[in-house]
């Protein structure tokens, strides 16, 4: 009777992970009862809840930094776009964006702001509009941060792009240049699909005008940033799979200009010709990567870092999630990478963060990486449905 009382008169919105993320109470009723109602609610919230606290404990890090949970709640959190107000906005392979508020390095609220979507992966700002992309279509949420609460609907800006879900999701961001670019991936792991329309990067206006090839030859990319000394492009490509647990390596990408051809299907990791495909062109027709990542990690989301909290070393450095290996014999990534690079060469790379791989069990796979005003750095993680901050607090 009482959880009845509960149900009539207490609302609550609780995410597929078990967290309470609003609550209401509708008319008036006696203090015992309503007492009694949200005490219902809350045994009915803590028998929903996760049951296993995030192990963060096993991370480890560079002396002085440390990692603690921004969001959890946020099943498949994926892509990240920061907005002006407090607020991220968070992709999934799944059907819905979410918007986090937050406060003081912490999320408060985890709102479904869109739902019913096709894997809608990628989301980026502009002029105060969300776009997010979905399997073909490029969405966008006008004046977002005054409608969270609203459910808003979007504007179509172009169904141009194709749909099959192989390689389908999508990372997009606006570059330097005002442009919206949008990867498509190979709709395969290996074959010779439409170069006009696959295995690309592609840059189109924010009206979804002006489609071009940027990149070319690029099996799958799922994070891409520019270098703010240079205005130019870098960005990860995961290698293709089923030829053993070396070959190939996933890639870091540096493209200072259009139309240059990165060697999917003919050549991978800038110097291994392809058993099928590879007699068709040499690898020295190809640019090759920045560096070689390591085989199967999986490499997505990227950021250069430009905040001030990180020492001066970390300044302009680029940190890149990999998600981890899904079809290897022994697992590998499950980490943040750290890559330095000056005047356009890489001049190291490294392991900046791990521990999510214990042995051959992962317990979470880290998607994407977010600058945030304070110069923390966000990373997401769709396995484990949360968002976690590192920050540094001095050696």
């Amino acid at each position: 009777m009482l959880f009845a009382l509960a149900v009539a008169f207490v609302s609550m919105t609780i995410s597929r992970d078990g967290i309470l993320t609003r609550r209401t109470v509708r008319g008036n009723l006696p203090s015992i009862a309503l007492r009694a109602g949200f005490a219902c609610a809350a045994l009915a919230f803590a028998q929903a809840a996760p049951a296993q606290r995030l192990p963060l404990e096993r991370i480890k890090l560079p002396p002085g930094f440390e990692i603690s949970v921004f969001a959890d709640g946020v099943p498949d959190a994926r892509s990240l776009a920061l907005g002006k107000s407090n607020v991220l906005f968070v992709g999934t392979r799944a059907d819905r964006v979410y918007a986090v508020r937050y406060r003081e390095a912490k999320a408060v609220q985890v709102i479904t702001l869109a739902s019913g979507l096709r894997m809608p992966n990628g989301v980026a700002l502009k002029d105060g509009a969300l776009y997010v992309a979905e399997v073909n279509r490029i969405l966008r949420f006008d004046d977002v941060e005054a409608q969270l609460d609203a459910q808003p609907k979007p504007v179509v800006v172009t169904d141009r792009y194709p749909r099959e879900t192989h390689h389908g999701w999508k990372f997009i961001r606006f570059g330097p240049d005002g442009g919206l670019y949008v990867p498509v991936g190979a709709p395969c792991n290996i074959c010779d699909p439409d170069p006009a329309r696959y295995a690309l990067i592609s840059r189109i206006r924010p009206d979804g005008s002006g489609y071009e090839v940027f990149a070319r030859g690029v099996r799958n990319s799922v994070g891409f940033d520019w270098d703010p000394r240079s205005g130019e492009l870098w960005f990860t490509d995961n290698g293709r799979d089923m030829l053993g647990d070396e070959l190939p390596s996933d890639e870091l990408n540096h493209a200072p200009k259009p139309e240059m051809h990165f060697g999917y299907p003919y050549c991978h990791q800038g110097d291994t010709a392809d058993p099928e495909f590879g007699r068709k062109r040499s690898c020295s027709e190809f640019s090759p990567p920045a560096v070689k990542l390591g085989p199967h990690v999986a490499a997505l989301g990227m950021r250069f870092y430009t905040g001030d909290q990180f020492p001066a070393e970390y300044r302009n450095n680029i940190f890149i999630a990999e998600h981890g290996s899904w079809n290897r014999s022994k697992k590998i990534g499950y980490r943040v990478a750290r890559v330095v690079v000056e005047g356009g060469r890489v001049l190291k790379h490294e392991v900046f963060a791990e521990g999510w791989l214990q042995g051959e069990s992962a317990w979470g796979r880290p998607v994407d990486i977010e600058v945030m005003p304070d110069g923390s750095l966000l990373v997401s993680d769709d396995h484990a449905g949360a968002i976690y901050r590192i920050a540094y607090r001095g050696r």
